[in-house]
Formats: C-alpha cells, structure tokens, sequence
C-alpha cells in the first residue's frame, strides 16, 4: 500500500481546493479511508472518513457543510472537496486507512498514512 496525497496549495479565504490521495498498492477493499490534518504548533486532528466501498461520509464538526469525502473504486483515490476554506483550515493534510477503526488524532490510530500536502489560506 502506498498513499500518495496532492491537491494542496495556496488559497484566499473563501476559496475552494480539491485534495486527492491515490492508493498505489493493495486495494484496501472495507478500510475506512481518512482526511487528518496537522496545524503548525497543534496536534494532528481528525477530518473525515468514508468506509471503502461504502457511501456514509462522516465529518468532523469544523468542517461540516465545507468539506466532502468521496473516493473512486475505479482508481483506487480517495478525495477531500474543501470549500469556504478559512485561515484556520491551514495545515498539512494527510490521507490514512485503517480496516477497524476512524475518527482517531493519533498516527497509531492508522495502519497506513501518506506523506501529506500543505493546504494554505491566507490573503
């Protein structure tokens, strides 16, 4: 398994962005997929998670009615539509599985994570 995150960059307030995170290796058929993100100085926290090959996207509060999990069986990638984004949404965001469990803010909650990518918001 090798998770591959991209999308992140630099946007205004108010702006939208669309991560991906591709699964290059073994398909992780039932695995809950995972947004987590990191804040300079702060702890990692949880952002979304949808179960492979299912539908129920579960959301953290901060970012519920802004941001969208989906994932394409097809390509084996999952995604993060950000919208409304706010200075406070910076922060690297990484893409993580695991087959039992989600929701956690610790990288031992997560079989597997990918390397991350920087999401700025700023004027």
């Amino acid at each position: 398994v090798q998770l591959m995150e991209s999308g992140g960059d630099l946007v205004q307030p108010g702006g939208s962005l669309r991560l991906s995170c591709r699964n290059s290796g073994d398909t992780l058929i039932n695995y809950y997929m995972s947004w987590i993100r990191q804040a300079p100085g702060k702890d990692l926290e949880w952002v979304s998670s949808i179960l492979n090959g299912g539908r129920k996207q579960h959301l953290a509060d901060s970012v519920k009615g802004r941001f969208t999990i989906s994932r394409d069986a097809a390509t084996s990638t999952l995604f993060l539509q950000m919208n409304n984004l706010q200075p406070e949404d910076t922060a690297i965001y990484y893409c993580a599985a695991d087959y039992t469990k989600f929701g956690g803010n610790s990288r031992n909650d997560y079989e597997y994570w990918g390397q991350g990518t920087q999401v700025t918001v700023s004027s």
